[in-house]
């Protein structure tokens, strides 16, 4: 835990009231970021960091943009790419750095771009186009790419589409750079599957689905030809008294793995859950308020006993210490303001 942290705060820029991405100083022992200063990229929708930790990645009207990551916690624009497709709304790297992916709502497209050594963003491998037609108008009535993540034993990319309500498996390697498809999830119809995440073994991943409003938990065991998946698990992701309003909207883990937590917008909650390493299984610990409208995205302190919701609609930034023997989220301090906020990522800038 010991070490300077800094926090990358993504917003939309076209309204003039934000630059793009905030960066703060984070206090981990009193669980605040503070201020430092703002950086110009249009509409930052999400920001990721390198695996090392040394480049900062953030989605832009351009395509993506990358950053140098200094030990003062400072960033300089290192290049951006373009993805040759409308504008992505979900970033991921592989374990080695060696790939960025892009995943593309609007177009419903996957794409990959290699990463250079220095951070920077190469040339596009590869990519893909979802067809096909959901079952609800508008929301999902076609695909919507919303996740794309590299399996952990490096040999699928595995895409959530929350318009076609699948979850696609291709096999990817660095011989071929080419996506094959090689398995799918077919989720409930009108769940909207709109982003995964695995545990750092490889043994579990956490599918949450936005308009079902649940989290499925899923074991993966590698294969040759596609991965051997099984659903063990279904748990709500907001309370009983959940309004039609309600869309689970977000999903981190503590960083030592034993907890969850995931955002809910219209409930304008959080829910708290214990996670068995063992067996990957989830029980809720508690569902409570942000006091804020939107969590679009919730960040994990580095000690674990700290959060902060990223709230969209009401342009603010909550932070709670969590307190896990009671199921409690008690709210820490005054809220930041920060306008139209996406997405969140701590770094670990020097020791």
């Amino acid at each position: 835990m010991k070490g300077k942290y800094m926090a990358y705060v993504g917003s939309y820029s076209y309204n003039g009231q934000a630059k793009g991405i905030t960066v703060y100083d984070v206090d981990v022992e009193e669980g605040r970021f503070i201020p430092r200063c703002e950086v110009e990229v249009d509409n930052a929708s999400y920001v990721i960091a390198s695996n090392d930790g040394k480049t900062l990645y953030s989605i832009a009207d351009e395509g993506v943009v990358s950053f140098r990551i200094h030990e003062n916690g400072a960033i300089t624009r290192l290049n951006s790419a373009n993805i040759k497709g409308m504008r992505g709304c979900h970033l991921s790297t592989d374990a080695d750095d060696k790939y960025i992916f892009v995943s593309g709502y609007h177009d419903g497209k996957s794409t990959v771009l290699r990463l250079n050594e220095d951070g920077s963003v190469g040339e596009i491998v590869t990519g893909v186009y979802h067809k096909g037609l959901g079952s609800v108008a508008e929301r999902n009535f076609r695909p919507h790419v919303s996740c794309s993540r590299r399996t952990p034993d490096g040999k699928f990319i595995m895409v959530a589409d929350l318009g076609i309500d699948q979850v696609k498996i291709y096999r990817f390697n660095e011989h071929d750079e080419e996506m094959v498809l090689v398995d799918a999830l077919h989720c409930e119809l009108e769940s909207a599957p709109k982003c995964f995440r695995f545990s750092n073994d490889g043994r579990f991943f956490y599918l949450i689905s936005e308009l079902k409003n649940v989290i499925d938990v899923f074991t993966y065991e590698t294969g040759e030809r596609q991965p051997k998946i099984e659903k063990i698990q279904t748990v709500f992701t907001a309370g009983p008294k959940q309004s039609q309003l309600t869309a689970a909207c977000s999903m981190r883990m503590s960083n030592d793995e034993t907890h969850l937590f995931c955002g809910n917008a219209g409930d304008n909650s959080v829910t708290v859950y214990e996670r068995d390493k063992n067996t990957g299984l989830l029980e809720a610990l508690c569902c409570l308020p942000i006091s804020g409208s939107y969590p679009k995205d919730i960040c994990v302190f580095p000690d674990d006993k700290h959060i902060a919701s990223i709230n969209h609609e009401s342009d603010s930034i909550t932070f709670f210490t969590v307190d896990y023997k009671k199921g409690l989220l008690v709210m820490n301090g005054k809220e930041l303001k920060v306008n139209e906020p996406n997405s969140c990522v701590i770094v670990k800038v020097s020791n």
